[in-house]
């Protein structure tokens, strides 16, 4: 969408956090009853993810496992940047430190800066940089990242995209020139300029009216006023301390992009993300404590940051006695403290015992996973973000077991869209849906955030299938750039479902896939290095 006035290009081209509240994916996982053989043998639960780009579903998932029946997850993810992939791993990182290396506030309270800040503080900065050069050090390094990071895979990743990723984790670990390397302020002002055109004078009166009139219309009303300004001019979403200890640029936040410069193709490093909504949506507008959503003379008492910091506070105190990552949930018995040195309390046990696996996926390889016969009918859900839903299609489908589950994230706080270009790309989303396999889900009533379909069985056909055994997946690369626009009204966690139920399985954890014949290589430019 363009303005006279400007771009109205506030999305921007990368994704560095989600646009809708976090879901609990195994509510959104067809259903199960308790006495079928598949819930007797704590079936795994494959999801397939494209462009979750922050982990606020998974983390939600796996801080409420413990409220299911047992079983394993194997996340399957498909992001449009190797950056994404990267942040990725370093906020799963930080979510699973060990507590005795720090603590639950100084993790929530990094989490939450590294996110969604474009400015940290210098123990914040130190952090990230010492997690990059570990992590940096890791990904060639297949054997011993298994060891420290069992529930990470990027075998299906293709050799040159590792390569990328160590060169990503490389900058983030500051071997390039300081602060001049990734001058976030002027980055952003420049972007915030270009965006508002001749407002940028009155940009704290269109900050105002796109909060107001837009997000607080939508259903975003605990975000306040001076919060949504400051990070409007600044790029600080989240300001725990005093204002004056934020002037460290975050470097996870910089992405590559080729631009025209005289004529010819140039790489040029910046910051291309969301400057129009902000990180509040994810985690700061829904809670489980309603205290917290209260109003007084018109005012909610608490703001998105603070509604924001306590619900990941409490993700991340239940995923830490939910059972960290090699505290496979057993019988208690089974769990007897390791000595202390050995290799199995050093290496958090055999990978395969992992309550959860990540596994990324090759970029642009969305149109491809259906030529692998693993692949198919494997997932019993699959989720689509709203930049990547240009990519849903008849292929995506087939991976998708019979009975299966698709969510579909709208573009409702998108503050660029008006209502007849939301109510459009809702149409357009069922189009697309339809064409895939899938026919919508029958829900109380409209759907604002989330549009869920379901992939009808076969007539006469019992539950959906188990998963085949994982083959070598490894496909193409290159995603289009996140397309704008959105769905229809809902109330979207009101459907729960009964603790009596468990979700469709899959097999065993196979082995890690092997990449292709030529190591990798494929026909495609290779990301932009600098």
């Amino acid at each position: 969408m363009t303005t006279p006035a400007g771009s109205g290009a506030g999305f921007g081209s990368v994704s560095w956090w989600g646009l809708s509240p976090a879901l609990d994916l195994q509510e959104e996982s067809p259903a199960v009853h308790l006495d079928t053989d598949a819930a007797r043998a704590a079936p795994e639960l494959d999801v397939l993810l494209l462009g979750s780009v922050d982990g606020r579903h998974l983390l939600r998932t796996l801080a409420r496992a413990a409220r299911w029946p047992r079983r394993r997850f194997n996340f399957y993810m498909l992001e449009h940047n190797l950056e994404a992939v990267a942040r990725h791993m370093l906020l799963f990182s930080l979510a699973l430190e060990d507590p005795e290396k720090m603590g639950l506030q100084e993790r929530s309270e990094t989490f939450l800066e590294v996110w969604g800040n474009a400015l940290l503080r210098a123990p914040v900065a130190a952090f990230v940089r010492a997690q990059a050069a570990r992590l940096a050090l890791l990904v060639p390094e297949p054997d011993r990242l298994a060891r420290e990071l069992p529930w990470l895979r990027l075998c299906a990743l293709k050799f040159r995209e590792r390569d990328a990723l160590e060169a990503v984790f490389r900058f983030w670990s500051g071997g390039e020139r300081g602060p001049e390397a990734f001058p976030v302020g002027r980055l952003w002002d420049a972007r915030v300029r270009h965006y508002l055109g001749s407002r940028y004078d009155a940009r704290r009166g269109v900050s105002d009216w796109d909060l107001r009139m837009k997000l607080h219309d939508r259903g975003a009303l605990v975000i306040h006023t001076q919060e949504f300004r400051r990070w409007r001019d600044t790029g600080v979403a989240f300001e725990l301390r005093d204002s004056s200890v934020y002037h460290v640029p975050n470097r996870t936040l910089a992405s590559g992009r080729l631009l025209t410069h005289r004529g010819e193709r140039v790489a040029a490093r910046g910051y291309w993300g969301d400057i129009a909504t902000g990180p509040f949506v994810a985690f700061g507008i829904e809670a489980d404590d309603q205290s917290l959503l209260q109003t007084r003379n018109g005012q909610p008492v608490k703001t998105a940051g603070e509604i924001t910091q306590h619900n990941l506070t409490e993700v991340l105190r239940e995923l830490a006695s939910w059972g960290r990552p090699g505290a496979a949930q057993g019988d208690p018995e089974d769990e007897q403290p390791e000595p202390e040195g050995s290799s199995k309390q050093r290496t958090s046990g055999d990978p395969a015992r992992e309550p959860f696996a990540l596994h990324f996926l090759p970029l642009g390889s969305a149109h491809a996973l259906h030529h692998k016969g693993c692949y198919q009918g494997r997932f019993q859900l699959l989720y689509v973000a709203c930049g990547m839903v240009n990519l849903l299609g008849p292929e995506l489908g087939a991976c998708v077991a019979p009975g299966g589950n698709l969510v579909v994230e709208s573009a409702r706080f998108l503050v660029d869209l008006r209502l007849e270009q939301l109510q459009a790309f809702a149409a357009r989303v069922g189009e697309l849906a339809e064409a895939a396999g899938f026919t919508p889900c029958a829900t109380a009533g409209p759907a604002e955030t989330f549009a869920r379909f379901t992939k009808p069985r076969a007539a006469g056909s019992g539950p959906p299938p188990q998963s085949p055994s994982l083959g070598a997946p490894s496909v193409g690369c290159a995603t289009p750039a996140p397309s704008a626009t959105a769905l229809s009204p809902r109330s979207d966690h009101a459907h729960s479902k009964p603790a009596s139920h468990a979700r469709v399985g899959a097999d065993p954890e196979p082995q890690c896939p092997s990449l292709t014949s030529n190591g990798g290589s494929g026909d495609q430019e290779p990301p932009a290095r600098f």
